[in-house]
């Protein structure tokens, strides 16, 4: 018996020790804004489980880490019914109020913006050290390498609110007052100083000293050595503060300037000594740097490429010769084997069919990996404007030598509602609204997207013309590279002499296409199109000439067109050559009011000047002519010169034969326009041109390049929008206009739809 009550007193007493050890309670205490549920869901301990130290610890960690707390203290409790836990919590204070003192010369609000902190949120003391050094730095890249950026904090204890205060002295630019280059006897001091963006302050130039600038500007002294030769330069900088200028020194080491010496070629089998070095460009006293030795073995390894050694490896080596003391270089290749193509895949396409990316490739399965094959292949598909990127890759196949080909798109919008308005030297003031998918699919119900056909609907409205246009065109019909399309429209011009337009002007029509792709770059076509167009409001005082147009016809034409393009981008041409002619036969055996012949021939020469840069050549010319009881080609169908698209500088329409009476211009049988233009590429969206325009019309063909000539010059700007491309121009006029007592330079402003 007596064991029997000692037992249940230890039963007895180890459950009130557990008991004891158990949390009855979770006490919560010094949180003003983060309430109680949140705390409890970021915790693990809870009422009626054991007590666990570890747990405790964790959850302290886990109240700490959510950046609400400068500290987070646990109490334990015991009592006779278990134990109370609780939770002393040290809320952050809130930021309040932010204000800046000192800052004059970089406003406020920018400062606020690097800062990153915002009114309303817990302030901790890391994020506000943090912001000083992002507003330091902004100080720092304006040229206040100087500037002192402290704070304050000011915090309510009775509301835990607190004011940031942003202390900074400015103390002034610091001014570059003398660069000196010590070391340098290849190249001259002026020279160098022209290499570097760190400049001597003088009285049209800031000359902000910059840490960061020099040291890039270190590297281009050396990356410019290096390119003369001079592969062991060594170049540093130091720079000392008197009087709040900055006087910078650049010592230089130039070393040996090395010249190439004799040009080896080894381990090519396949491809002969003579192909290779067709593409090697470097000889005997050239001067040695690593850049152009690099690029010949990529050009090499290009020749590998093309024919289908797509994991050829061009090593180049060089060492000096200590006899000649110059640097002989070898390009070691390992050939490795031709590769085929297996399959090929396409990726990245959710719109746009397999086949409409299929049928532009010039590289098949069973081919081998050519990279002409795979270049032009890139550039089809870059030309049809519905990719924003397209990329080639590589995957093993199912055999040795053979990879499965990758092309991988990344889609472009396609589709699009635009509508604005602008003004144009002809057109006055005009606003335009269009409906247009460049990747149409009238099989495709859903979406009508997918096939690559071009669908426009298009209305133009303003203050002299109006224009409403429908058009439709499918590129490959029967699945061959023949085009089928058509058109509709409805045109009106007013009478406007200020932009050569004597008379009110209506045309209604429509045509159907067809065209052809024979080659890569050879195209043609051909087009049946019947107008009705109806000329009236002549100007009272015209000559009878000019009178005798007024009335209505009917023009019923046929249109042969073929064109030759190689440049390298159709939408933004650096390279490559356009070349297209179209002969246009109206009347005759094919009806209506008016019979006469139409050649006009077009010739552009695109050649790129650097990376930014490219000068096109543009030639065009054109011959009409009357036939059967047709006496004189109708004025709308005759050519004109001046203005905007042709002969900038000069009135629209304005260059060549005009009405004697009126002044007005009546155009001519024959056309001669010759412009060269240079492009420089400032921005993505915003391109500086340069011009010379020259070129006449003439009354009859007969006259065709007989003189007459009229130039210009100027400059212009190219702007890229969401509406279309705009150009603006100033052309100045190097010889007088028909009709004008004097010369007088000209703006030309244009809105089109497409860049």
């Amino acid at each position: 018996m007596r064991k029997v009550v000692i037992a249940i007193f230890f039963i007895f007493l180890s459950l009130l020790c557990l008991a004891q050890e158990k949390i009855i309670k979770i006490e919560i205490e010094g949180n003003r804004i983060i309430s109680n549920a949140t705390i409890i869901s970021n915790i693990k301990v809870r009422a009626n489980q054991p007590y666990n130290e570890n747990i405790i610890n964790e959850d302290i960690k886990s109240l700490m880490s959510l950046g609400y707390f400068d500290n987070v203290e646990v109490k334990k409790k015991i009592t006779p019914q278990g134990i109370i836990v609780k939770f002393k919590l040290k809320e952050k204070p809130i930021l309040k109020k932010i204000t800046i003192e000192g800052a004059k010369h970089i406003s406020r609000r920018q400062i606020k913006e690097v800062m990153g902190l915002k009114e309303g949120i817990f302030l901790d003391e890391v994020e506000v050290k943090d912001a000083l050094l992002a507003v330091k730095d902004l100080y720092r890249k304006k040229g206040f390498t100087e500037a002192k950026v402290t704070y304050e904090v000011d915090v309510k204890k009775d509301t835990n609110e607190a004011h940031l205060k942003v202390i900074i002295s400015e103390k002034g630019i610091v001014k570059v007052r003398k660069i000196i280059i010590k070391g340098n006897e290849a190249f001259s001091t002026k020279r160098i100083k022209k290499l570097i963006k760190t400049k001597e302050a003088w009285f049209f130039r800031r000359g902000i000293f910059k840490k960061e600038v020099l040291e890039d500007d270190i590297e281009r002294i050396k990356d410019f050595y290096r390119e003369q030769g001079f592969s062991d330069v060594e170049v540093s900088s130091s720079w000392d503060t008197l009087d709040g200028k900055i006087f910078v020194t650049i010592k230089i080491k130039e070393g040996r300037r090395y010249y190439i010496g004799k040009v080896n070629i080894e381990g090519n089998r396949e491809v002969s000594d003579d192909e290779i070095k067709k593409v090697i460009k470097l000889k005997e006293g050239d001067i040695f740097t690593k850049t152009k030795v690099e690029k010949q073995a990529l050009d090499i390894q290009a020749i590998y490429f093309d024919k289908g050694y797509i994991f050829a490896q061009v090593t180049p080596l060089s060492y000096v010769n200590p006899q000649t003391k110059k640097v002989d270089v070898t390009f070691h290749i390992v050939e490795n084997e031709v590769n085929y193509v297996e399959m090929i895949h396409i990726r990245g396409n959710q719109k746009t069919k397999d086949k409409v990316i299929r049928r532009e490739l010039r590289i098949y399965p069973g081919d081998k990996f050519e990279g002409t094959k795979i270049k032009k292949s890139r550039q089809r598909l870059e030309n049809l404007g519905f990719f924003e990127e397209v990329r080639f890759d590589t995957e093993p196949g199912s055999k040795p030598n053979w990879q499965n080909l990758i092309v991988e798109v990344k889609e472009a919008k396609t589709g699009y509602l635009s509508f604005g308005g602008g003004y144009s030297s002809v057109d006055e003031f005009i606003g335009f609204i269009e409906l247009r998918q460049r990747n149409f699919d009238y099989k495709n119900f859903k979406t009508f997207t997918g096939a690559g056909q071009d669908l426009s609907l298009y209305g133009s409205f303003g203050t002299l013309a109006e224009s409403y246009e429908i058009s439709f065109t499918n590129p490959w019909i029967f699945d061959t590279p023949i085009s089928f399309g058509f058109d509709g429209y409805k045109r009106q011009h007013e009478r406007e002499e200020d932009v050569g337009y004597a008379y009110e002007s209506k045309a209604r029509g429509g045509a159907i296409r067809f065209g052809r792709e024979f080659t890569d770059y050879l195209k043609g076509g051909v087009a049946y199109r019947f107008e009705k167009i109806q000329i009236s409001d002549v100007v009272e005082d015209a000559t009878q000439d000019l009178k005798e147009e007024e009335g209505s016809c009917d023009l019923s034409s046929l249109e042969l067109n073929l064109s030759w393009d190689t440049r390298d981008n159709v939408f933004n041409p650096t390279q490559g050559i356009y070349f297209s002619n179209s002969f246009q036969v109206t009347g005759g055996f094919l009806g209506g009011d008016k019979d006469f012949t139409k050649l006009l021939a077009r010739l552009s020469f695109y050649f790129p000047i650097k990376s930014k840069s490219v000068i096109e050549l543009k030639l065009r010319a054109g011959i009409a002519n009357p036939f059967s009881d047709t006496e004189k080609v109708p004025i709308y169908e005759r050519f004109f010169a001046g203005g905007s698209s042709t002969i900038r500088g000069y009135h629209e329409r304005k260059v060549g034969p005009i009405d004697p009476v009126t002044e007005d211009p009546i155009g001519g049988e024959a056309l001669f326009v010759y412009n060269t233009e240079y492009t420089y590429s400032l921005t993505d969206f915003l391109k500086l041109a340069v011009f010379f325009d020259t070129g006449n019309v003439w009354k009859k063909r007969s006259d065709f390049l007989s003189g007459g000539f009229k130039s210009s010059v100027g400059l212009g700007l190219r702007v890229k929008t969401p509406i279309g491309p705009i150009s603006v121009d100033y052309g100045w006029p190097l010889n007088k206009e028909p009709g004008e007592e004097k010369k007088e330079g000209r703006f030309h402003f244009n809105v089109s739809r497409g860049f």
